[in-house]
């Protein structure tokens, strides 16, 4: 078992104790959907630290998108139940990168790339297989692409 996924266990036992609703069924859902990811495919496996990272990235933008739609269908306190959902799963997560911190490792990424002979959108694959790794869990993959494309074009 990962140190995260043990941290989550514990944490849920402590919110059981301590009759913290939300916690307790957020840290429920989460390891849930670990399980469900452990088990998914032929054989059931342990998930690696980085994995566990990313199904409960999946979880934060699940609820990230469901506050932003309650929100906008005029359901607030659906959304505040969404964002307090999200703040629980958010205290795992590793701190988010800036749009500046993004920024830089874009350049040097795309100078690597140049350096390697790829230059224009054909490099775009060689990029993208640079930066996932860094940024996975901590900034969103579309706007990553749009990031990379947009620098790539020249724009």
């Amino acid at each position: 078992m990962t140190d995260l996924k043990a941290t989550l266990q514990h944490d849920l036992t402590e919110a059981i104790r301590s009759r913290d609703e939300v916690t307790a069924a957020t840290l429920r859902m989460a390891l849930a959907a670990l399980t469900t990811e452990e088990v998914a495919g032929r054989t059931a496996r342990t998930l690696s630290e980085p994995e566990v990272v990313g199904v409960l990235t999946k979880e934060a933008k699940k609820r990230q998108e469901a506050a932003a739609a309650f929100a906008g269908a005029g359901r607030p306190e659906l959304a505040a139940r969404e964002q307090a959902e999200l703040a629980v799963l958010a205290r795992y997560l590793p701190e988010p990168l800036t749009d500046a911190e993004v920024g830089e490792l874009v350049t040097a990424a795309i100078v690597s790339a140049a350096a390697e002979g790829a230059t224009g959108m054909a490099a775009m694959g060689r990029v993208m297989r640079e930066l996932t790794p860094r940024t996975t869990g901590r900034y969103d993959g579309g706007r990553l692409a749009a990031l990379v494309r947009s620098a790539l074009a020249g724009g």
